[in-house]
């Protein structure tokens, strides 16, 4: 390994600090506006939406449903459209269209308008969160991503108590233009989405090539540096080392008139589209494992931010005071998503800090359940988000740092939160209106039987990657080469040997 200079060292923070200046705030603005646009129902839901939409029974908990359908079917298609089309432009597109959705909530008068409304938000927003992990990956080492995630991820902890506190303004406008406070809350915060839309495609960089905020130098460095980190993974054929040189010298002497690779390494922003990846991606162990996991996450992720307005209001509270007293519990979410971030890159760890993490968040629900007095009631919630809001992060940058190749980890990426948002389905069914009299036992139970099992299922994938690594730091995965020399020569691949290489190690 190159010894690590002084101007290395500076180029490094210069080039970072720029990336980070001009790549996370707008990523993080749209990931606000995300979970402002799509929690904002709930906040709605105690402000008169129910009421004037005419919905009888369970008929909330289907609006929140329905939303899910569209949004699981665009994730893996997005991601593979997404290098066609280009990240910059994409992601601000599909940000785009759901502000302007948001806006037509607000014309909405019955159950049938706003399961019509819920689905076409679903397909526009589906492909946001796969499409801004894949995207990072291509511009951050895997051991500088958690970070720049736990950044723009803390802005949906954020929006948490942004989205109380813009709602308990917005319901103020009550009755001018003779709109209901509910409907003014879409109407500002879906054209306040469709202007952050515009802003961030006018900011964010199509990649490191493209930056036009770096110096050629930079450049040079900055994409030297990226190659670097993945030389392994982005090995074709003949830049392969082989464990044994005869044998390699043999097979290029049977096989001299086959089809030859470039002699240097695939970035993989040039490589190939091959179905092949896409079905390596799909049949992928860790990306079922954690998706299943984060499954049960998002089951909690997604009902406390949806329902935490419903549940505050059943402690007492009402109009402003219960959209007021929605704010607290982020706070200390966001801090700990930024710290447990920063501490996971640094120690290269991601299952680990989970296993840590989400005891919070089932102690949290524990104490929901046994508890006696309101204000027990509402100390859970704050339990609930210190737990859960750290350890998304941490799950989404699992895979980019475990699979390499484009169309691998676009697939990966989608297919994790594919699986992983199927859970929305769960969440919006939870919270059921009979459970008021209970204090919402029955949903907190159900929610921390999912939070148990997705710390038993990140807990199987570290002991998962430190079996591999071992494995391979012992030699017993030099096979892979042979198979992979095999799919080469066969034709059936053109794409670089990615994590399968024996030198390749899983983070845990």
């Amino acid at each position: 390994m190159a010894e690590v200079t002084h101007y290395d060292n500076v180029m490094a923070r210069k080039i970072l600090w720029k990336l980070d200046c001009r790549v996370l705030p707008p990523l993080a603005l749209l990931w606000l506006c995300n979970f402002i646009d799509r929690s904002n129902v709930g906040n709605a839901r105690i402000a008169g939406l129910e009421k004037d939409t005419h919905l009888v029974g369970n008929q909330f908990n289907i609006v929140l449903t329905v939303f899910y359908v569209t949004y699981l079917l665009v994730e893996v298609p997005s991601n593979l459209v997404m290098k066609k089309i280009k990240p910059n432009r994409w992601i601000p597109f599909l940000v785009f269209m759901w502000g302007s959705i948001t806006t037509l909530t607000a014309v909405v008068h019955d159950f049938a308008g706003l399961i019509a409304i819920r689905m076409f938000l679903g397909l526009c927003e589906g492909g946001l969160l796969p499409g801004i992990i894949l995207y990072l990956s291509t511009i951050y080492k895997p051991h500088e991503l958690q970070l720049r995630v736990g950044i723009f991820y803390a802005s949906a902890s954020l929006s948490g108590a942004f989205g109380g506190l813009l709602a308990t303004a917005i319901l103020s406008m009550d009755g001018i233009g003779n709109l209901a406070g509910w409907r003014w809350i879409f109407v500002l915060e879906g054209l306040a989405t469709v202007v952050s839309a515009v802003i961030a495609a006018f900011i964010l960089p199509e990649s490191i090539a493209g930056a036009k905020f770096l110096t050629e130098e930079e450049k040079a460095f900055a994409l030297g540096r990226f190659h670097q980190d993945e030389a392994i993974t982005a090995s074709t054929l003949n830049t392969i080392k082989h464990p044994e040189p005869e044998k390699s010298e043999k097979y290029a002497a049977e096989h001299a008139d086959s089809p030859s690779p470039e002699a240097k390494p695939i970035h993989m922003m040039d490589e190939k589209f091959e179905w092949s990846e896409v079905i390596r991606g799909l049949t992928d162990v860790q990306a079922w494992v954690t998706g299943i996991a984060y499954l049960g996450l998002i089951v909690s992720l997604y009902s406390f931010s949806l329902f935490l307005p419903t549940i505050v209001a059943g402690l007492g509270y009402t109009g402003k005071s219960a959209q007021l007293h929605t704010v607290p519990p982020y706070v200390p979410a966001t801090v700990l998503t930024i710290v447990v971030a920063v501490l996971s890159d640094r120690l290269r760890w991601r299952g680990p800090f989970i296993l840590i993490c989400v005891p919070f968040a089932i102690a949290g629900y524990i104490l929901a359940i046994a508890a006696s007095t309101n204000a027990q009631r509402y100390g859970a919630v704050f339990l609930i988000a210190a737990g859960v809001y750290p350890s998304a992060p941490a799950i989404l940058s699992i895979l980019p740092n475990n699979g390499s190749g484009y169309y691998k980890r676009a697939t990966t990426t989608a297919l994790q939160l594919a699986v992983a948002n199927s859970g929305g389905f769960i969440a919006t069914n939870i919270y059921t209106s009979d459970q008021t009299a209970t204090f919402y036992r029955k949903g907190h139970s159900i929610v921390l039987g999912f939070l148990i099992l997705t710390w038993i299922l990140v807990a199987v994938n570290v002991l998962y990657c430190i079996r591999e690594n071992k494995a391979r730091a012992e030699g017993r995965r030099q096979g892979n080469i042979t198979a992979y020399e095999d799919l080469w020569n066969s034709g059936k691949t053109r794409a670089p040997i990615g994590d399968r290489h024996p030198d390749f190690r899983f983070t845990l």
